[in-house]
């Protein structure tokens, strides 16, 4: 017995319906792929804080081993500080607030690496240059200062540092510090208060 024949018409009918249902789902999905997309969370592109310079530390700041600088002499802000092993004295003088007007920068080696425990003395011009193993010193030659290293000492003023350059002057210097007694202005007690301070 033979199957009756679908008509060309109906079987067309059925594969378009076929396509249609498939460009259907395809859209669908495409959809929701885009509602997907939309609606997920967004990454956040992070910024990263440029470093913090640090200029002076204390032992809560520091997680690694550190060393202890005593700066003092010609600098702004005598004192301890704190530094990472490594530092030199470039950045042990900048953490004590650089050098003064009056500092001799050429006996200062910037590029020495400091050590732990050490005493770094910032000379003023004028001052002897510690011979080699010898303890350092930050005495005013009163016998080569300029004005600007004499008012360093204390209560000595510009007229007064004028006046001791003119007695050294018309003098030929200074046989002792003693001899700075004889300048007008410099008495007992102002002598008293400079003379551990001042060598020939």
């Amino acid at each position: 017995m033979e199957k009756p024949q679908q008509s060309p018409d109906r079987a067309g009918t059925r594969v378009r319906l076929t396509v249609g249902a498939g460009v259907v789902l395809v859209l669908l999905a495409a959809m929701i792929a885009v509602l997907v997309s939309a609606f997920a969370p967004k990454g956040v592109r992070g910024t990263v804080a440029p470093p913090t310079a640090v200029h002076s530390m204390s032992p809560s700041s520091m997680s690694g081993p550190s060393e202890f600088v005593h700066v003092v002499g010609a600098v702004n802000k005598p004192g301890l500080y704190e530094l990472p092993p490594g530092d030199r004295v470039i950045d042990a003088v900048a953490a004590a607030g650089g050098f003064t007007a009056s500092a001799d920068q050429a006996q200062v080696n910037l590029a020495r690496v400091v050590s732990d425990g050490e005493q770094l003395v910032v000379p003023r011009k004028g001052a002897t240059p510690a011979a080699p193993g010898s303890s350092p010193t930050d005495r005013v030659n009163i016998n080569t200062a300029d004005a600007t290293a004499l008012q360093t000492l204390d209560g000595i003023g510009p007229a007064l540092a004028q006046r001791i350059l003119d007695f050294r002057q018309s003098h030929g210097g200074f046989s002792s510090v003693n001899d700075l007694r004889n300048v007008a202005g410099i008495g007992d007690k102002k002598f008293a208060a400079i003379k551990d301070h001042i060598e020939t």
